[in-house]
């Protein structure tokens, strides 16, 4: 898959899908964007979706249908949050299939919250797939959003860390410059 094979990028700013082709590299939104475009061109609605972390970076996939089953195609630093098979019932199912891959350096698993799908044609007067400039609007949308809680505040308390084995796993390949690193552990 084309978003695996390119380096993740550690820059502060956000690259149209065109770019990211160019380039050879993208972060998380910008491999979203760039997987809706690639998307659309297989005749899927452009949809994207924030899955909001504590104590890490949120995860931003681009997500489809095969009938009525969800799918996602995203660009990670966290092998296990790339991609997913259009085989859940439903998008809730689909964003808990990430559960145990969203950690973060600290072993915590962060994943809170996730978005309502953002449709990106809303954007397309503006040439978000070819040009830079209206990508800060859409990144703006994704933070106004409806969000849809997966956890409650007891259900967060009792969580327990990530094994010890699944980081070393889960980061093979990654780009250590674009890991968030939280603030003083919990855990210490």
């Amino acid at each position: 898959m084309f978003l695996d094979s390119i380096p993740s990028s550690t820059d502060k700013f956000y690259r149209c899908p065109l770019r990211v082709l160019r380039e050879r590299k993208g972060h998380c939104f910008d491999g979203a964007l760039f997987a809706a475009a690639a998307l659309r061109r297989i005749g899927h609605p452009l949809r994207i979706v924030d899955m909001h972390a504590e104590r890490d970076d949120d995860q931003m996939p681009a997500v489809f249908q095969k009938g009525r089953l969800w799918g996602a195609v995203a660009k990670s630093n966290l092998v296990g949050l790339r991609y997913r098979e259009p085989v859940y019932l439903s998008l809730r199912e689909m964003v808990m299939s990430c559960f145990e891959f969203f950690y973060n350096l600290d072993r915590e698993k962060t994943l809170r919250a996730y978005t309502i799908p953002l449709n990106l044609r809303t954007y397309d007067r503006l040439g978000w797939e070819v040009a830079d400039g209206p990508l800060e609007i859409i990144a703006q949308r994704t933070d106004t959003i409806r969000r849809i809680q997966v956890l409650t505040p007891e259900m967060v308390r009792r969580l327990s860390l990530v094994d010890r084995r699944s980081p070393q796993a889960g980061l093979m390949g990654a780009e250590a410059a674009g890991l968030y690193r939280p603030p003083r552990s919990r855990a210490s």
